[in-house]
């Protein structure tokens, strides 16, 4: 049964430690998102339940945690979150700061150079 968690889970890596609360809370938290979800049937969000409050060791939680939808591992960049428009909508604009303009009005000016350069030498 604990085959569908990876080896690196600490509740199979480590199953003989003790149930910490702060890892009842975040259980108890992913329990309920996924019953709310409806991920999980009344039925096994409670039997989860019960043996989330009972397990004394982390290997006990096996069961708790086996086909509950994973964790993100990660946040949306900045840059690529939705700022909660529809799709097909234009985001607005987004203000370019000072050092933006000047490394562009930069490379602008050395590539006007170089063509001069090559105007002249040609």
């Amino acid at each position: 049964m604990s085959d569908e968690l990876p080896i690196s889970s600490p509740y199979r890596s480590t199953p003989a430690l003790p149930v910490a609360d702060d890892e009842r809370n975040r259980l108890s938290t992913r329990l309920n998102a996924a019953f709310e979800a409806g991920s999980l049937d009344a039925e096994d969000y409670q039997a989860r339940l019960d043996r989330l409050f009972a397990a004394r060791t982390l290997g006990e939680l096996v069961p708790v945690v086996q086909g509950l939808p994973p964790l993100a591992t990660y946040d949306a960049p900045a840059l690529v979150a939705s700022t909660g428009g529809r799709p097909g909508e234009l985001a607005p604009a987004r203000s370019g700061n000072s050092l933006t303009l000047v490394t562009v009005a930069g490379i602008a000016g050395a590539v006007l150079l170089i063509a001069l350069l090559l105007a002249l030498l040609l």
